[in-house]
């Protein structure tokens, strides 16, 4: 009872003591904290992050064993630790803190927007399905998928199904890549994934679902698949495949994905 107490007396001593200021850095501290570890996550640098904590056990482990020449490389490591990390994670940095300069604390588009987003996609994959076009289009969910492809030609251009379509147009130069989309814009266009190595897939599958497959292995996208062969639309995630989908499970996969409760009545009429 009395470490209770004492625990009591020491809560409201720090309360009574708490200026607006503290209130505000600590919510700051938060934010950065809350940024570091949402960043860690969508690049997939926990990797690099787990190096760097297996040659921090081996530099302790070096001096409790008194190993001296692994200790003084190690210790020589550690001393340039923060150039290091700024080499390692450049990238990653700059991507970050463009982010932080363009919408610190909101998202990137409005709901009404993302919808408009979801249905120019959805008529976007119909027509080239419709027309015959092969097509592969990535959209990037909480993990970048800079470090799995190949990235292709860069456009930074508005998601609109006429855009769409010209990519993947059978003349077009960049018809054979994948086309990635992040947030609410094609970033870019004739990308090039990583084929799946899973042994237990169709050999008859062609190198865009194998692609597709490949990279939701790797990550959390989902991707669309267009065969112009059948012209028939897969949605490939997590690495499963769902062949020869409609139009309303196309719709429902990119709802989905930006977060929203697909409506199938209010979708379709929209066609």
């Amino acid at each position: 009872m009395i470490v209770i107490s004492n625990f009591f007396e020491n809560i409201i001593f720090i309360l009574s003591h708490l200026r607006w200021q503290d209130v505000f850095d600590i919510v700051l501290v938060w934010l950065v904290v809350y940024r570091v570890l949402n960043l860690i996550r969508r690049t997939g640098t926990i990797q690099m992050l787990s190096g760097l904590g297996v040659l921090a056990i081996a530099y302790v482990g070096s001096q409790w064993f008194e190993l001296y020449t692994l200790n003084w490389l190690l210790e020589k490591f550690f001393a340039n630790l923060f150039v290091i990390i700024v080499v390692l994670f450049q990238g990653e940095i700059r991507r970050a803190l463009a982010h932080i300069g363009s919408h610190p604390l909101f998202t990137d588009v409005s709901s009404a927007m993302e919808t408009h987003i979801i249905e120019e996609i959805a008529k976007g994959v119909i027509s080239a399905a419709q027309k015959g076009y092969g097509a592969l289009i990535v959209i990037e969910k909480d993990i970048l998928v800079d470090y799995h492809l190949e990235m292709g030609t860069e456009l930074e251009s508005k998601i609109s199904s006429e855009v769409i379509e010209s990519i993947f147009h059978p003349q077009a130069p960049m018809h054979d890549g994948a086309l990635l989309i992040r947030g609410g814009k094609i970033v870019s266009a004739g990308c090039f994934l990583p084929l799946s190595k899973n042994p237990a897939l169709d050999k008859n599958l062609g190198t865009r679902h194998r692609a597709a497959i490949g990279l939701t292995e790797e990550t959390d996208a989902l991707v669309l698949v267009v065969s112009e062969e059948t012209r028939s639309i897969s949605v490939v995630l997590g690495g499963h495949m769902h062949p020869n989908v409609e139009l309303s499970e196309v719709r429902k996969a990119l709802y989905d994905v930006y977060g929203f409760k697909y409506k199938a009545y209010s979708a379709e009429g929209n066609s």
